[in-house]
C-alpha cells in the first residue's frame, strides 16, 4: 500500500511541475504579447510620423519651386534687352528677387528649426527605419507568443494524458519563445520572419 502511495506523491509532485512550468509560460505569453502590441503602436505611429514629415517635405517642395520660379522669371524678365527698367519695377524687383532666392534657400534648409526639407527628410527616414525596428520587433513577439501559447497546450494535455514528451516538448516551445523574446528586445534585425 506504501508503494501505490508513493507512486501518488511522485504524480502530485509532477502535476506541481508542470502548474509551475504552465504558469511561467503564461506569464511570458503575457509579457511578450504586452512587448508585442507596445511594438506594434509603436510602429504605426513612426509610419504616421514618416507620412506627416514625407507631406510636409512635400509642401515645401512645392512652396520652393513656385517661389524659385517666380524669381527666376523675374530676373529673366529684367534681363530681356526690350523691357525698361521701369516697367519691370527697377530695384524694388531686384529686392524682391533677393528675397524669393533667400526664402527658397531656407526651405531648402534650416538646421535651427529643423523645418527645412533637407531636415525634414532625414527626420522621415529617421522615422520610418524606427517604424521597421518596431515591426520586427513586433513580428518576434508574435511568433514567441505563438510558442508560448503552443507550450501551455501542450502542457495541459501531459496533465490530462500523462505523457512525459509533452512536458519536454512544452519546455522546449517556451525556450524558444524565450530566445525570440531576447531576439525581439535585443536584436529584432538579426533574423528576418516576415
Amino acid at each position: 500500500m506504501s508503494g501505490g502511495h508513493g507512486g501518488h506523491g511522485a504524480l502530485e509532485g509532477t502535476n506541481k511541475s508542470i502548474a509551475l512550468l504552465i504558469s511561467v509560460l503564461a506569464l511570458m505569453l503575457a509579457l511578450s504579447e504586452t512587448a508585442g502590441k507596445s511594438a506594434q503602436t509603436s510602429a504605426l505611429g513612426d509610419n504616421i510620423d514618416a507620412s506627416n514629415l514625407w507631406a510636409f517635405f512635400q509642401a515645401k517642395t512645392i512652396r520652393m519651386t513656385v517661389v524659385r520660379t517666380a524669381a527666376e522669371a523675374a530676373e529673366l524678365q529684367r534681363s530681356t534687352p526690350t523691357v525698361s527698367m521701369a516697367s519691370t519695377g527697377g530695384p524694388a524687383i531686384g529686392k524682391q528677387i533677393d528675397a524669393w532666392k533667400a526664402t527658397a534657400q531656407r526651405w531648402d534648409s534650416e538646421p535651427e528649426t529643423g523645418e527645412g526639407r533637407k531636415e525634414l527628410a532625414a527626420r522621415a527616414k529617421a522615422a520610418e527605419e524606427r517604424a521597421k525596428t518596431n515591426l520586427a520587433k513586433y513580428h518576434h513577439f508574435e511568433v514567441a507568443s505563438a510558442a508560448y501559447q503552443i507550450a501551455i497546450v501542450l502542457a495541459s494535455a501531459m496533465l490530462i494524458t500523462g505523457v512525459a514528451a509533452l512536458a519536454w516538448l512544452a519546455g522546449g516551445l517556451g525556450v524558444f519563445g524565450l530566445v525570440m523574446t531576447g531576439i525581439a528586445l535585443f536584436a529584432p534585425h538579426a533574423v528576418h520572419l516576415f
